[in-house]
């Protein structure tokens, strides 16, 4: 049988090594190629926008990005689906392969699909017959509507291809393969800049052309990733008759990975707070300087995100297997890679961004309105590793709750009341110093977090070192009765 690219041995899983910061460059080195390659897809895309042009040669670009900035809110929540039963599904899987049950990893795969699918036909039935009001309760003027309801048509009718990629692409990497994920991620994100320089350059088809290149590649991306499954050469299999729901997976998936959608879906109500904010005291310029700095906040964080990514499957694993000083030897290095990195990034945002939203448009007043936006919302960066990296650890290891409360703190706890505070005592600067107070409060309060779990951690390794331990029961989830038919 033909092997699909990127796969490898499946009879031995890479997350099984006591080397955890050679795995871990091994898992976030892949993540990081097709995540910057994502990435550099949504700079691309908004660098066309900015120099595009409409049929009847008039520039668009201000509004156009204006459009893109709008809609972004309601892409956050629709990916926060995607992710809430992608990170759910995650944990449940590499810490259920750690404690070598890979049938009800299976399980989760097949739940996950289904799941996914059944949500993201209610998704586009919800928001498509909607699209204006929604678009009006984010605060799209009627100059940017226009080129915000054109995008966001497009891309809510391909949502299923959307969500069933994203949850697939986090199955892949619970498995520990990065490596598929990383040519899924390169593969849709690098036929999407051919498809915007087709459409958006050559045809002149605007935002509506944007999207149509967006869901092509999110459509290709997910065929390959769904031969990985298909072909059987993936780590686990998939089985038709576990696409049935069964309540004793799906209910751990969801409260684990309902912090992630918390965090997601919170985070797009707090943008709509904001670009409220943003046109009410700097209008429809600094609502585009805005979305340019978004796109450049993808680049600044993302390696402290990938590293988030890449701990991830190490420490569900070792939680799984009981090797307590391993998992802790990871949460380590993640920590000091994810900083150094964010440190790297906000020396290079904060001195030049003026040269980095040129990039994106020229003119003079836009490029003014960014340099300002810049330099409030990147003070923070320093300390992101050690938000992104402490978030993802709680998922790990299957602890709901704390998860849930630091996915939830900074955007409703913390950046909403920033958002509506700050600005009545600094005007337009205050709407975005909300980023860096909210970032600085959700450090402390992960930290008082995290600190228990790394102690108890130390007390395990310590008893493991006198007492062998046997492996690790079913994280949270009942024994499956023999007869139940879920194994037939």
């Amino acid at each position: 049988m033909a092997r699909t690219p990127g796969m490898r041995n499946q009879n031995h899983n890479i997350l099984d090594t006591d080397r955890v910061g050679w795995l871990l460059v091994q898992l976030a080195t892949p993540a990081f190629f097709g995540m910057f390659v994502q990435t550099l897809y949504n700079v691309v895309n908004t660098i066309f926008m900015g120099h595009a042009y409409d049929r009847a040669g008039n520039a668009i670009g201000l509004n156009a990005i204006a459009g893109l900035s709008i809609v972004f809110p309601i892409q956050m929540f629709i990916f926060g689906i995607g992710m809430m039963v992608g990170m759910g599904g995650t944990s449940l899987m590499s810490r259920f392969i750690g404690s070598r049950e890979n049938d009800k990893a299976e399980r989760v795969l097949g739940n996950g699909i289904t799941c996914i699918t059944i949500l993201s036909i209610l998704v586009t039935a919800l928001i498509l017959p909607n699209i204006n009001g929604l678009l009006r309760l984010i605060g799209a003027t009627e100059e940017v509507l226009p080129y915000a309801r054109d995008y966001l048509r497009v891309i809510i009718s391909g949502t299923v291809f959307n969500l069933i990629g994203t949850a697939l692409l986090n199955f892949v990497r619970a498995e520990g393969n990065a490596r598929v994920g990383m040519i899924a991620n390169i593969i849709g994100a690098g036929l999407n800049i051919v498809l915007d320089s087709i459409f958006i350059v050559w045809l002149r088809l605007g935002v509506t052309g944007a999207a149509m290149g967006t869901v092509i590649a999110q459509i290709t991306a997910l065929v390959y990733l769904s031969l990985y499954y298909l072909n059987r050469n993936s780590y686990l299999k998939f089985q038709w008759h576990n696409l049935r729901p069964d309540t004793r997976i799906l209910k751990p998936m969801f409260s684990i990975g309902a912090s992630s959608f918390v965090q997601t879906a919170a985070s797009s109500m707090s943008a709509m707070f904001l670009l409220r904010q943003v046109i009410t005291y700097g209008g429809d310029i600094y609502l585009s300087a805005f979305g340019i700095i978004q796109r450049v906040m993808m680049f600044a964080t993302m390696p402290a995100m990938v590293t988030g990514q890449g701990v991830q499957p190490i420490l569900g694993f070792n939680y799984g297997a009981k090797r307590y000083s391993l998992a802790l030897k990871a949460l380590k290095i993640a920590v000091i890679a994810s900083t150094a990195m964010s440190l790297m990034s906000f020396a290079i945002l904060y001195t030049i961004p003026g040269l980095i939203v040129k990039i994106f448009e020229t003119d003079p007043a836009l490029v003014q309105a960014g340099i300002r936006v810049s330099h409030l919302v990147f003070l923070s960066m320093p300390i992101m590793g050690l938000v992104m990296v402490g978030a993802t650890s709680f998922m790990s290891i299957g602890k709901a709750v704390q998860a849930f409360i630091t996915a939830a703190a900074r955007p409703v706890l913390f950046l909403i009341p920033a958002v509506l505070v700050l600005p009545r005592l600094l005007g337009l600067n205050g709407v975005f110093l909300s980023f860096p107070a909210s970032d600085a409060l959700t450090l402390v309060l992960t930290a008082l977090l995290i600190i228990p779990v790394v102690k108890q951690f130390r007390r395990a390794a310590a008893e493991a070192k006198l007492k062998p331990a046997g492996p690790l029961p079913s994280p949270a989830l009942p024994d499956f009765p023999q007869g139940s038919g879920i194994d037939e």
